[in-house]
């Protein structure tokens, strides 16, 4: 029943802030609301909203896709008792998203972020296992040195007198913390979005069930870093931008490299997403936000689409992830293979499919940038490599050998409500991109590139499908490739060994303080003249009153006895 009504009710608000984003584009207007909550030491506490054309945008997009992934809830989570707990915690994921994109002050934006960061956690241990603990203490643990930066971002904004960056603009420009703001503004965002050295978290959130990584994954929680630096674009300081391209190209390469040597279908999809989110932040970085903000949206449909498409598989193989046990599937899901082949053929960016609109000029536009030969085949490469590994995904789940090792449920006849919200968003794929290329640029960008420049993308796409088949047929680790570094498989597919590095390198001294504290204090010296040694104490004192009270007629004629031995002792004397 909850289902169904916040199915309906997310459906009608995503229409509405549509439509409402197209009239404040088309008159190229704004709202700023703003409430004053606190005062103090003349610093004000508002409550400020933002509305324009971006804000109510991506609000709609969250929104729809939202609605599809409860409607898909609902069947895909039928058998768990507190399916209603699940849409609950969907739902104030939402509005903590809400909260992110709507606010311009930065106390309320920490308020959304602090959501995401929470409710991701209690969503990734929603199965309660020793896996799922892990990753989610992992997830909430990266997110926090974001959320830490966010703090230290807003005792620097204090001396302004408030909080709200759209107001205090011109005089922040004039102050010297700039430099240091930007990088706070950026570290939180490379948390949120997983860039190196913060990446680990986003495969490990696989944890959670299917429909949260659908959301996670296309328009909420990894989304967040790339809006929040799109709202700060204007504050942000150019010179330390190379950097943290450079940065993002590293995670886009690792992302695409180690997607191409793992087996888990959902991981496989989670670093496809880091591939993306690293090209989105490349190409901000290179000074083109309303591009990075274009292919976010783009990016968001095909993503979605991606995890419900292999949501129906797993929950039909019997919670199967491993792509080595699937193989021949086209015949038994035709609508879930029809939809996979389409979202990945956007994630390739295929033409005349959404991704194409937005991942065409994003490429188009660095390669117009001038950046040096290093820079640009890698770029190129890491584009070739997510052919790669939609390729190889694609023959082994659906075209290559039946390797299933059960024949049950092997049907799409249970999956019904899943399959009419996958074939919304497969329509969303399809059409919405050529849709939003023609009506969100005021100016059309006009990119001029040599011949063979043009066809650099063709050609990458054209290695990167060799390079899936390779990888697919040489089999991990053997000397029959025809690329020497496939041996570094268990390299590449750890993401560099970025998991352990941020784990367990991280926490080894505090660990073993924590040992040697344990073992000499609260088991040693500390035990025993703390709370050991009080108990004992305590223990002592009460069973000698205890000995009082049982024995008083003892004590009282032993005390009377006393005292007349010592009466007739001074008598004596």
């Amino acid at each position: 029943m909850w289902c169904w009504l916040y199915f309906y009710i997310f459906l009608v608000i995503s229409q509405i802030l549509y439509f409402s984003s197209l009239f404040f584009l088309f008159k190229v207007m704004d709202v700023f609301i703003e409430f004053q909550i606190l005062c103090f030491n003349s610093v004000n506490v508002e409550m400020a909203v933002f509305l324009d054309w971006v804000s109510l945008m991506f609000s709609s997009f969250v929104f729809l896709i939202s609605s599809m992934i409860i409607l898909y809830s609902k069947s895909y989570m039928v058998k768990d008792k507190n399916l209603d707990r699940f849409v609950y915690i969907m739902v104030l994921f939402v509005l903590s998203m809400m909260v992110v994109i709507m606010s311009s002050n930065l106390v309320f934006v920490l308020l959304g972020w602090d959501g995401l960061g929470l409710v991701s956690y209690i969503l990734v241990i929603y199965y309660q296992n020793i896996k799922s603990y892990n990753a989610g203490m992992l997830t909430a643990l990266s997110n926090r040195v974001g959320d830490s930066a966010l703090l230290v971002g807003i005792a620097l904004m204090m001396g302004l007198g408030g909080w709200g960056y759209s107001s205090y603009m011109g005089d922040f420009f004039l102050d010297m913390n700039l430099i240091m703001f930007s990088v706070l503004i950026v570290l939180a965002s490379f948390t949120k979005s997983a860039q190196i050295p913060f990446s680990s978290w986003l495969p490990a959130a696989m944890a959670a069930p299917t429909p949260v990584s659908a959301l996670v994954h296309s328009s909420t929680l990894v989304t967040a870093g790339v809006y929040l630096l799109f709202r700060f674009s204007n504050l942000l300081s150019r010179e330390s931008f190379m950097v943290f391209m450079y940065l993002s190209l590293f995670t886009m390469f690792m992302a695409g490299l180690a997607a191409n040597f793992e087996f888990d279908l959902k991981k496989v999809i989670a670093l496809s997403t880091l591939s993306q989110l690293g090209m989105m932040m490349v190409i901000f970085f290179l000074g083109s936000e309303d591009l990075a903000f274009f292919h976010l949206l783009m990016h968001a449909l095909f993503k979605a689409l991606l995890f419900m498409c292999a949501g129906v598989i797993i929950h039909s193989v019997g919670g199967c992830q491993d792509i080595r046990y699937m193989g021949g599937l086209v015949q038994a899901f035709p609508i879930s293979s029809a939809c996979f082949g389409v979202s990945s053929l956007a994630l390739c960016g295929l033409p005349f499919l959404s991704g194409f609109y937005s991942k065409d000029l994003v490429v188009e536009v660095f390669s117009m940038s001038g950046m040096g030969l290093f820079i640009y085949l890698m770029f190129f490469f890491s584009v070739g490599l997510t052919v790669s590994y939609s390729m190889r995904l694609l023959i082994y789940v659906f075209i290559g050998q039946f390797n299933v090792l059960s024949l049950i449920n092997l049907n799409e006849k249970d999956s019904s409500l899943m399959l009419k919200s996958m074939m919304f968003l497969l329509v969303l794929v399809i059409f919405k991109g050529s849709i939003l290329g023609w009506m969100s640029f005021s100016t059309p960008y006009f990119i001029v590139l040599p011949f063979s420049m043009k066809l650099m993308t063709l050609l990458m796409i054209l290695f990167g499908s060799l390079f899936g088949l390779d990888v697919l047929f040489s089999g991990v680790g053997q000397s029959s490739s025809m690329f020497g570094f496939i041996h570094f498989s268990l390299f590449v597919s750890g993401m560099w060994n970025l998991p352990v590095l941020s784990t367990s390198s991280l926490n080894s001294f505090t660990l073993n303080l924590g040992k040697l504290y344990l073992k000499n204090m609260e088991f040693g010296w500390a035990e025993f003249y703390g709370s050991k040694g009080g108990f004992n104490l305590i223990s002592m004192i009460l069973y000698e009153g205890l000995s009082v009270i049982r024995n008083h007629l003892k004590i009282y004629l032993l005390l009377m006895w006393g005292f007349l031995v010592f009466i007739v002792l001074l008598a004596i004397v």
